[in-house]
């Protein structure tokens, strides 16, 4: 299920400009569609969908089948709300796949059939791991947020299979992507269960997870709950964000509306029936949990402060929030992201 809604692409573009740079793509390519979309949602000249699929396609006719990838990954957001956006995961899918072979890393993609709520849902994974590593290598589990997937994080999944020594395992979450099912508190939580669970059987034994964004607040359940070895937790909402009542920018209540299965655009009533179960406090509130790294942006619109201020003073966890920055610290991520990756490395290795 899924709608559309009213939204002005500009407001995105200035929003996720500096997202759009950091994931590799020219700016040039960039500015242009940029200068030429005017509508979000028609499948015409100066629509969403149909310029960045025109700038993909002309990467792909050039055999940069990376660059396409990247492309067709903007031509789907922020959300698959109709066919044209499910066309261009599939165009990225496939660009991604093409691109495999130029990748720094060893690639391997599968589809798991994991628990989910009494039956099984199909969960397509992706295997990162730098060439040669050791068969019992530990595992990073690691996922992008609610409207960034597993593709469109690629560069960053890269970087921790290449300087960390892990095995990454990329998937999308629950209502995104090319998830079936749509996001819950608990059908979410099952799926990444079976997750840790087949990591487990990948390697050493050791599972770490990583969650950018709205994926934060599964690795944040997963290091709370004592499930993983080490839980790095960028920018991930876990109490405040999903307070009754809080005010939304850039379209975020619409992009939630559609992970969460609506197929019409909810009421501020509706929402508030539905978020505030996805509130980690009965965890918060237990004193236990695996060795943790909690860090967002001080400036976050989107996930308050509390919620990475909340995990200060907790055992084994370091609580980062990064001045002059936004959400998950893009604009800081070169600082950032080595921070992580030292503190993956050193915890794994104690």
């Amino acid at each position: 299920m899924s709608y559309r809604w009213p939204q002005d692409p500009e407001e995105l573009f200035a929003e996720r400009y500096p997202q759009m740079l950091a994931t590799g793509l020219p700016a040039a390519g960039v500015d242009a569609v940029r200068a030429t979309i005017t509508d979000m949602w028609a499948d015409t000249a100066g629509g969403w969908v149909h310029e960045w699929s025109r700038l993909a396609a002309g990467y792909a006719d050039a055999a940069r089948h990376d660059l396409a990838a990247l492309a067709y990954g903007w031509a789907k957001f922020p959300t698959l709300a109709d066919d044209r956006k499910r066309a261009a995961l599939a165009d990225q899918v496939e660009q991604y796949r093409l691109a495999a072979p130029g990748f720094p890393v060893d690639f391997h993609r599968e589809v798991l059939d994991l628990p989910y709520r009494g039956r099984s849902t199909a969960v397509p994974v992706h295997l990162l791991a730098t060439p040669g590593l050791a068969a019992d290598a530990p595992v990073l589990l690691a996922s992008g947020g609610v409207d960034s997937w597993k593709m469109d994080v690629h560069n960053v999944l890269v970087r921790f299979a290449q300087r960390a020594r892990v095995r990454v395992l990329a998937f999308d979450i629950a209502g995104t992507g090319e998830s079936e099912v749509p996001m819950t508190p608990d059908g979410g939580a099952e799926i990444v269960d079976g997750l840790i669970a087949h990591a487990r059987a990948l390697g050493n034994g050791t599972v770490a997870h990583l969650g950018i964004s709205m994926g934060g607040y599964y690795s944040a359940r997963s290091g709370l709950t004592g499930q993983v070895d080490a839980a790095i937790d960028l920018g991930g909402p876990v109490e405040a964000a999903f307070t009754r009542g809080r005010e939304t920018v850039f379209g975020m209540s619409d992009i939630l509306g559609n992970a969460l299965g609506f197929a019409h655009r909810p009421t501020d009533a509706e929402l508030g029936r539905h978020l505030p179960e996805f509130s980690l406090r009965s965890l918060l509130d237990q004193d236990r949990n695996a060795p943790m790294l909690v860090l967002n942006g001080a400036d976050d619109v989107h996930v308050p402060q509390h919620d990475t201020l909340v995990f200060t003073g907790r055992r084994e966890t370091e609580v980062d929030l990064v001045p002059d920055t936004g959400h998950c610290a893009v604009s800081k991520a070169a600082e950032v992201w080595p921070s992580m990756i030292e503190w993956l490395v050193r915890t794994l290795d104690r």
